[in-house]
């Protein structure tokens, strides 16, 4: 992953405000530190907001838009297999019996990092009101090939009107984000009372962290924060979330260990809470 060459900026710890930190994952060309007082392992000096949102614009451009179409099949199925794991479809059941069967009372739905649109789309196709977010071109190739309303800025400066939405997705994006706990604030208030918030991250307290350490797949430059269940639960928490599911996947990356002994890691993953990646569901 290309290495920045602009303006970064020293930050506090975006969990619990304290200016002190420790050497945690050294990569190549970059690092990460953890917070010494509540222990969010972050970039530290960051990026700017503005240069990490050209980069997705300008910098991966039409490559980042085709690596998403060529990969979205498989992106696809495992955001479902994660919601599946995490009690969606309850959720989802419930809604729709709530809502009956007129069409503008169907529940809605925010994907916050919805790339192409092909979640949207498929829970589009399920009787949902769906709306996205996206600050890459995948967001004009959800727009004008699949009709989607797909929002091209980040979310805090949409200003969707509060309580808009029944249920909020965001997979794979906050660990992205300069400041997760403002996004985390803003999702609560756009939801409505007693919506659905359903995120996914990694896991860096899950096995394949521990084991690969400054190797892990996910310290990644473009990585600013990797959140423990514990740092991620707390800064939920903090912003009013109550918590009702955790469940991590994936015990071994595929292509680092025989077959026979993946498939008996990623089951271990499952039941004992040491996956490389996490799915929260919470509610407001």
């Amino acid at each position: 992953m290309p290495v920045s060459s602009g303006e970064s900026k020293t930050l506090p710890c975006n969990l619990c405000n304290s200016s002190s930190f420790k050497p945690a994952l050294d990569c190549e060309g970059f690092s990460f530190v953890r917070c010494k007082q509540c222990g969010l392992v972050q970039r530290n000096p960051q990026p700017l907001k503005e240069e990490i949102i050209a980069r997705y614009r300008d910098i991966y451009g039409k490559d980042y838009l085709a690596y998403e179409i060529e990969n979205e099949a498989a992106f696809l199925n495992l955001q479902l297999l994660a919601l599946k794991d995490a009690g969606f479809s309850q959720t989802e059941k419930a809604l729709f019996l709530r809502a009956g069967s007129e069409p503008e009372k169907a529940p809605s739905v925010l994907d916050i990092g919805c790339a192409t649109g092909s979640l949207l789309t498929h829970l589009r196709d399920k009787g949902w009101r769906v709306t996205g977010v996206e600050i890459s071109p995948a967001a004009e190739y959800a727009r004008n090939e699949r009709r989607l309303d797909v929002r091209n800025i980040p979310l805090e400066e949409i200003n969707f009107a509060a309580g808009t939405f029944d249920i909020v997705l965001a997979s794979h994006l906050i660990e992205h984000l300069n400041n997760p706990r403002s996004f985390l604030n803003e999702v609560y208030r756009v939801l409505k009372d007693g919506g659905y918030f359903f995120i996914t991250t990694p896991n860096i307290s899950g096995f394949q962290a521990y084991l690969f350490k400054d190797r892990w797949r996910s310290a990644i430059f473009d990585h600013l924060y990797l959140f423990s269940k514990t740092t991620l639960i707390k800064m939920m928490k903090d912003s009013g979330f109550t918590i009702k599911r955790i469940r991590t996947w994936g015990g071994l990356a595929a292509g680092t260990a025989p077959s026979w002994l993946k498939k008996i890691f990623d089951k271990a993953a499952k039941r004992f809470h040491f996956g490389d990646v996490m799915i929260v569901k919470a509610k407001k």
